[in-house]
């Protein structure tokens, strides 16, 4: 599978709707990007830290976002200009998405698991709230991380043996923005289940057919106002918790 196939998957599925939307509010923080769109609708998504332009413009169209198309700004899904943009498509994405609100809020994604003893469990991504409820259950945790000062690095040997061997995996959503999603899934072995979770996830279901993908946990935005001031703010996900519905998905 290509690099970028599964968000070019969204962008196609999303497309007729966003023609009918426009940009209401866009914020960008330190930690990520949010937007709230004309019909109050909101979407938000990690910024990862990478190269965007530096000096006195950093993004040309400044100052033309409210009230923009968002047709626009989707498709830099497709085009992966560069990852200030990619968060920002991907923000919209979420706030065009419609998750039933019948849909129950769980917060513990991974009662979903059902670990065992001994399984052999592959975080890509280090999601440091669920490590110490991974290894009560007496599963074996591999966490495979690119930053260093997040966790000790795993050699590239031992990251495809973690990948290959596991039985259930992990995965960021933020692989889909920095281009390591399908590279990640190709590198799976057969594990029988594998959680795509994080508060960038698009809870679109139909775009990870093909994919070895059985769960998708994503988060809602319930409270817009509060949202875009803790990304304004430069707040993170603690601080988003409160005002974000989240939610399981199993595929």
């Amino acid at each position: 599978m290509e690099t970028g196939t599964v968000r070019g998957r969204l962008c196609r599925q999303l497309e007729q709707v966003a023609q009918n939307r426009r940009l209401a509010d866009l914020r960008i923080g330190l930690s990520y990007v949010g937007v709230k769109m004309d019909d109050g609708a909101a979407g938000i998504a990690a910024l990862l830290p990478g190269k965007t332009s530096r000096g006195c413009t950093i993004l040309q169209e400044a100052g033309a976002y409210a009230g923009s198309e968002a047709v626009e700004a989707l498709k830099f899904l497709a085009e992966g200009k560069d990852v200030l943009h990619m968060a920002l498509a991907m923000a919209v994405a979420n706030a065009l998405i419609r998750v039933p609100e019948t849909l129950e809020e769980d917060r513990e994604a991974t009662t979903y698991f059902n670990l065992k003893p001994d399984e052999k469990v592959a975080m890509v991504g280090l999601f440091a709230p669920l490590v110490r409820r991974i290894q009560e259950t007496g599963a074996n945790l591999t966490v495979i991380e690119r930053n260093p000062e997040r966790r000790e690095l795993l050699s590239p040997v031992d990251k495809v043996r973690a990948l290959k061997e596991c039985d259930v995996a992990i995965i960021t959503a933020t692989t889909l923005l920095n281009d390591t999603f399908e590279e990640t899934i190709e590198s799976l072995g057969s594990p029988r289940l594998v959680a795509l979770i994080g508060p960038s996830t698009p809870l679109a279901p139909e775009i990870f057919l093909g994919t070895p993908v059985t769960h998708l946990g994503g988060a809602v935005v319930s409270d817009s106002t509060k949202v875009l001031q803790v990304i304004s703010e430069a707040g993170g996900t603690p601080a988003l918790r409160p005002y974000l519905r989240f939610v399981n998905l199993m595929l």
